[in-house]
């Protein structure tokens, strides 16, 4: 296992890969290794008749086609990287064809719906309606990860400063704007934040977190602000199979698009790595179009009645 140690290895140092990235390529690689095994090769000496068969075998287990692509992208990287640094004279991988996948458009929330959610919000009265206000309003301004929301750092809003410091995957920051609304939720929430903080002997205790929470991680969770929004889509009649941090995202992206922004600078707000990554809400954000040419355009009107 040392080739796939040494390839792990570089992934951290050279291209920052993130822990869960590690995690999957080091058991996809494990798991091909033990099949070379059976077929008395190893990673050094598999062609790509093993690496067909083990994409076969994949196919046969009912595994979908997007799961297998992911593992075979593994695969190329790995056997590139052998292929570079001079443990093979080949690589195997670049005969393979990835698996046919359709990626599936995203889910998206209209704008009404998207304020319906915001009224919601702000009917919640005290401190607790200030904080998913503010989380809200920061999440759908910068079209951040969740996980990105939840640990914001305290220092992440400066004030008088409009631009949110965001570290996202593989630790690499990025500048989000805000809108003013999202500035003044933020504001209103600051204003309160302390009632959130542990009390020790009478004394509320720091916190570095922009939404401490009593739990473990010392900030509210993804999974609790998951649930906050399920509730929240129930108080504002949107259906909650609909609403998810994830999906907001999603809305982020996909009204700006369909506002004119481009997707380089959508790309870049949303942290994606690699442009196609980004690509997908053009195909939402057009079919959104299209559905909104075929339904109000007042000729495709007259060519339904005639």
């Amino acid at each position: 296992m040392r080739l796939i140690e040494a390839f792990l290895e570089m992934m951290a140092v050279e291209r920052a890969a993130a822990a869960n990235t590690l995690k999957n390529y080091g058991r996809d690689l494990e798991r091909f290794a033990a099949f070379t095994i059976a077929r008395n090769e190893n990673l050094e000496t598999a062609g790509a008749d093993d690496i067909a068969a083990w994409l076969a075998a994949m196919e046969k287990q009912g595994i979908a086609a997007s799961t297998a692509a992911l593992k075979i992208s593994a695969l190329r990287q790995f056997y590139q990287f052998l292929y570079s640094e001079g443990y093979r004279a080949d690589n195997p991988s670049a005969a393979i064809d990835r698996p046919k996948t359709r990626r599936p458009l995203p889910k998206i929330l209209t704008s009404d719906e998207i304020s319906a959610l915001f009224s919601a919000a702000e009917s919640i009265e005290g401190p607790k309606g200030l904080r998913l206000t503010a989380m809200l309003e920061i999440l759908y301004a910068a079209g951040l990860r969740v996980s990105e929301l939840v640990s914001l750092p305290l220092t992440a809003l400066r004030k008088g400063e409009r631009m949110l410091v965001v570290r996202g995957k593989g630790e690499k920051e990025r500048m989000a704007p805000l809108t003013q609304r999202a500035l003044d939720a933020s504001e209103s929430y600051l204003s309160r934040r302390n009632e959130f903080l542990e009390t020790t002997a009478g004394r509320k205790e720091a916190s570095p977190w922009l939404f401490p929470s009593r739990g473990k991680s010392g900030h509210i969770t993804a999974a609790r602000f998951a649930q906050m929004l399920k509730d929240l889509a129930v108080e504002a009649g949107v259906p909650p199979s609909k609403v998810s941090p994830h999906v907001l995202r999603h809305a982020f992206a996909t009204h700006l698009l369909e506002g004119g922004a481009d997707l380089r600078s959508v790309q870049q707000m949303l942290g994606h790595a690699d442009i196609t990554t980004t690509q997908i809400y053009t195909h939402v954000a057009q079919d959104r179009l299209k559905e909104l040419v075929f339904s109000k355009h007042p000729l495709a009107k007259k060519q339904e009645k005639s």
